[in-house]
This record gives structure tokens, C-alpha cells and sequence, in this order.
């Protein structure tokens, strides 16, 4: 079985977001907003109110190197911002796994 919820991201945006009870996690790619959905209520412990889903495209990078120009992309990447149900919170920062 695939793992549907890669990572939260933590940026100004989704720190800003989280006072609104709303948080921003990193998905996979092929996930449904009905399993976006499971598998917060799953880890976390909360009820969802909604789920929104936003899908980033690959974007060109290229590089020079002494050897020539190097060409690539980005990964695709999905992003989902769910949304809580009154007066429920998710600890993001304390559920980040720590470097020791």
C-alpha cells in the first residue's frame, strides 16, 4: 500500500494557514481527495472538514557545468491544504521526526 501523506510543508504560507485551522501536507501524486482525507483523520486523530487539492507541475532547470549544458525537470508534485472542524489542531512541528 502506498503512503498517501509524504510530509507537512512548513512555510510563511502554511504557518499562516494553521491559525485558520488548515494545514498544508505533501501527497502522492495519484491520491484522491477521499484518501487525503482517511488518512488525516487516521494519523492525526481529527475530523476534516474539507480538502483541497492543488497539482505542481515540473518545471525546466538548466545548468552549466564545464562539461556543457545540463537539462532537467522538477518532479511532479501534489499538494493538499484540509481543513478542520472547529476548535481541532494538528502539531506539526512536534510529529517531524528529529536529527540527533
Amino acid at each position: 500500500m502506498r503512503q498517501v501523506l509524504k510530509r507537512p510543508i512548513l512555510t510563511e504560507k502554511s504557518t499562516a494557514l494553521s491559525n485558520k485551522a488548515q494545514y498544508v501536507f505533501e501527497v502522492d501524486v495519484n491520491a484522491n481527495k477521499i484518501e487525503i482525507r482517511k488518512a488525516v483523520e487516521s494519523r492525526y486523530r481529527v475530523d476534516v472538514a474539507s480538502v483541497r487539492t492543488i497539482t505542481v507541475r515540473p518545471q525546466a532547470r538548466v545548468q552549466m557545468t564545464r562539461k556543457g549544458w545540463i537539462q532537467g525537470k522538477t518532479k511532479w508534485r501534489k499538494k493538499a491544504i484540509v481543513s478542520l472542524k472547529q476548535g481541532q489542531t494538528i502539531d506539526i512541528v512536534g510529529d517531524l521526526p528529529t536529527e540527533e
